[in-house]
C-alpha cells in the first residue's frame, strides 16, 4: 500500500515570489489604466459641453436670445419669468443639470459678459478640469465650448 505525503501545497517562499511578480505587473499596468481614465473623463466632459451647447442653441431658436449669465443654465430647465410665453422647454431630457466628469457644475457666461463680447461669440460654457482651478495642462486643463 502506497502512502501519500501530507506536505503538499505552497511554501512561504513560493507565495512571496508570486506576490512580488503580481506587484510588478500591477506597477507596470496601473499607470496605463489611470491615464485612460483621465482621457475618458476629458472626453465625457467635452460630450456634456456639446449636449449643453445644443440645448442652449434650442433655447436660442425659441426665444431669440441666450440665457444671461444671471439666469445661467437653469434657464434650460425652468422658464425665466420674463420669457415664459415663448419658452418651450425644458431643453434637457433629465430635469437636472449635468456636471463635469469630476462632479462639479459647469460655468456659463452669457452674451452680456465682457469675456464673451471680447471673443465675439454667443456664450462661454466650460469646466475647470480635474483640479477645479483655472488653467492647467492635460486633465487639469480647462475645457471650453468654443475650442
Amino acid at each position: 500500500m502506497k502512502r501519500f505525503n501530507n506536505n503538499t501545497g505552497f511554501t512561504l517562499m513560493e507565495l512571496l515570489i508570486v506576490m512580488v511578480i503580481i506587484g510588478l505587473l500591477v506597477a507596470l499596468v496601473a499607470p496605463r489604466f489611470t491615464s485612460r481614465i483621465g482621457e475618458a473623463n476629458v472626453k465625457t466632459t467635452k460630450s456634456q459641453i456639446e449636449l449643453l451647447s445644443t440645448a442652449l442653441e434650442s433655447y436660442h431658436l425659441d426665444l431669440g436670445e441666450y440665457p444671461s449669465s444671471e439666469q445661467g443654465l437653469n434657464a434650460l430647465l425652468k422658464a425665466p419669468h420674463s420669457l415664459s410665453k415663448k419658452w418651450k422647454g425644458p431643453y434637457l431630457k433629465k430635469l437636472n443639470l449635468p456636471q463635469d466628469a469630476w462632479n462639479r457644475d459647469f460655468i456659463y457666461l452669457g452674451t452680456e459678459d465682457q469675456e464673451v463680447k471680447a471673443k465675439g461669440i454667443d456664450f462661454i460654457l466650460y469646466s475647470l478640469g480635474r483640479d477645479g482651478k483655472p488653467g492647467g495642462e492635460e486633465e487639469n486643463k480647462d475645457i471650453f465650448s468654443y475650442e
